[in-house]
């Protein structure tokens, strides 16, 4: 490893010299406090930035150790840390000058939620600390002008790191703020825990603030009306922190989330769907806690399926298709529905959640008139509403469902939820009764073993590409060699980043894992096992890795697989 000054002096040689020169730089450097590593350098000034990282051994940086002893609340400060150095380095972006992207100064800027990421990891053995950023390397024209590079070098980024790296030069109040961070992680797992033991699907505190300013935005609407649970359903939880408060506790079974247009409905089910993830403080949704596995359920009209036994919703098909083995590359809503759910049921998936709005309408129900009109034995489809009872009594999976228009589900579900002004009011009584006197039945059917012992042969994303390339296209889709994986409807996506780590994860499992023998179950098992033995970085071997990953969770990598054209069984 060479001295901070060994790097300053290489800089000042290759002034005014061709932009390949920089190359030279490549490498580890101590610093007074910290090693600074370039770990690649941009071809010019005009590709994407070089490629940072910053290590702090543990006994310098001097966090306490009761802040990132538990993976939780390892994640929760590094959550914390990443956003701090991202406020110290704004002040700093291009004031180094140049052409291109000289001057550029950029780390993951997280959203609402608390992720995983490759941009700042924390060993958990002892507090040692890395940051990884991407630093635009200056020139004029693509003639080097390294007296900026120093600057940042050895004015900027030593600035940004003392103020961020080092518990010891905090504040009184910046070190209250890393205390507060541990304690709302601490409770939030808490109460992740006391879903199993209180057989609940989700919680909901009172106080809570569900809307969003938009629907573009994840920032918490002003003058909000804050969450408040109907007595009925109101729970009482005990924190190790924030000590006992209540909340609406949505147990176990099939919920029902009706009421009238705009008033809150879907919003409710927009909480509890992002309630998988912890949230920061302010968020006003850090208290809504989701079981971890739940899903979201949808059509999605085009999409591929493959080899999916979807038999439990379609069957004897005109065209005598195999429902058992189904494959299409151009499903309808009501196959991508049905295969969505099996799906689930795959990755391990404990509750869903689903909206009439973006379901297919006879996937959800078959109203009595037209069971008269169309014989029950024309109809291939077997509806949502007679599976869904089974599914929680024979599997243990609830559902938690939006209904506006159709009062069908009165019949099957356990609880009643009415939101009235983003209220909610528990109706089950009235909705029984109401359900009741109208007279209409429904046929709830058991729910047998599906199939769910996919085995992949292969995965192919580009022919004989000596390179796999892959791209992050928006929030929508991944590339991956030649083909487009679209992942616009995998709702609960919350970060461009977790993308970008879904093509890390097809690749690595393609690579390494899928073989005509392992059943995707065991492929994910696999790659999850990887990661969290050794990080998220470790399913990169071509030493190019991103600095901004960030881990999705076991539903959302199997939802990348299901939705890959090319993946073969």
């Amino acid at each position: 490893m060479k001295a901070s000054e060994d790097l300053r002096q290489f800089l000042r040689s290759i002034d005014r010299k061709g932009y390949p020169a920089y190359k030279g730089a490549k490498g580890e450097y101590r610093f007074p406090d910290y090693v600074l590593s370039v770990d690649h350098v941009q071809g010019d000034p005009f590709a994407s930035p070089s490629r940072v990282s910053i290590r702090v051994d543990g006994k310098r940086a001097g966090f306490p150790a009761a802040s990132y002893d538990r993976y939780y609340k390892r994640i929760a400060l590094e959550d914390y840390l990443l956003r701090r150095f991202g406020e110290k380095v704004e002040p700093f972006q291009f004031k180094a000058k140049g052409s291109g992207k000289s001057g550029l100064i950029t780390v993951s800027c997280p959203g609402q939620e608390i992720l995983e990421r490759t941009a700042c990891c924390i060993r958990e053995a002892d507090g040692s600390l890395l940051l990884r950023l991407e630093v635009g390397f200056p020139a004029n024209g693509r003639t080097i002008n390294s007296a900026e590079l120093i600057k940042i070098l050895f004015d900027f980024l030593p600035a940004c790191v003392a103020e961020t790296c080092f518990f010891g030069k905090y504040t009184v109040e910046e070190k209250i703020r890393v205390e507060e961070v541990r304690k709302l992680s601490e409770d939030q797992e808490e109460i992740r825990r006391q879903l199993a033991a209180m057989d609940l699907a989700a919680f909901v505190a009172n106080g809570s603030i569900l809307p969003r300013q938009s629907g573009v935005s994840k920032k918490p609407l002003k003058k909000a009306v804050p969450f408040q649970a109907p007595e009925r359903m109101e729970v009482e939880l005990s924190l190790p922190n924030r000590g006992k408060i209540k909340g609406m506790g949505i147990p176990k079974g099939v919920t029902l989330i009706v009421g009238g247009g705009y008033h809150g409905k879907s919003t409710l089910l927009k909480s509890l769907e992002c309630g998988i993830y912890n949230h920061i403080a302010g968020d006003g949704r850090e208290l809504v806690i989701t079981d971890a596995s739940a899903v979201k359920l949808r059509a999605e009209d085009g999409r591929s399926v493959r080899e999916v036994d979807i038999s439990l919703f379609i069957k004897n098909l005109p065209d005598k298709r195999d429902t058992i083995h189904f494959c299409t590359e151009d499903a309808s809503g009501s196959t991508s529905q049905a295969a969505g759910v099996v799906e689930a049921m795959e990755s391990g998936a404990h509750v869903f959640l689903v909206d009439e709005d973006t379901s297919a309408t006879n996937f959800m129900i078959r109203d009595q008139l037209m069971q008269q009109v169309v014989n029950r034995e024309k109809e291939p489809i077997t509806p949502f509403i007679e599976r869904v009872r089974g599914l929680y009594d024979q599997n243990g999976i609830s559902t938690i469902l939006v209904a506006g228009s159709s009062g069908a589900y009165f019949h099957v579900a356990d609880h009643v939820i009415q939101m009235d002004s983003y209220l909610p009011k528990e109706i089950t009584g009235l909705a029984k009764e109401a359900a009741g006197a109208y007279g209409e039945e429904v046929h709830s059917l058991p729910v047998s073993l599906v199939s769910l012992h996919r085995v992949p042969s292969g995965l192919h994303t580009g022919g004989k590409e000596e390179r796999f390339r892959m791209k992050v296209l928006g929030r929508d889709s991944l590339k991956i060699g030649r083909e487009v994986v679209d992942l616009r409807f995998v709702e609960q996506l919350a970060d461009t980043e977790q993308i970008a780590a879904l093509g890390y994860f097809l690749k690595y499992g393609a690579s390494h894992l899928i073989n005509g023998k392992r059943t995707l179950v065991q492929v994910v098992d696999e790659l999850e096992k990887k990661v969290r033995d050794h990080g998220l970085a470790s399913l990169e071997e071509d030493g190019y890795l991103p600095v901004d990953l960030a881990l999705p969770r076991r539903q959302e990598i199997f939802a990348a697989f299901n939705r890959c054209r090319s993946l073969m069984f």
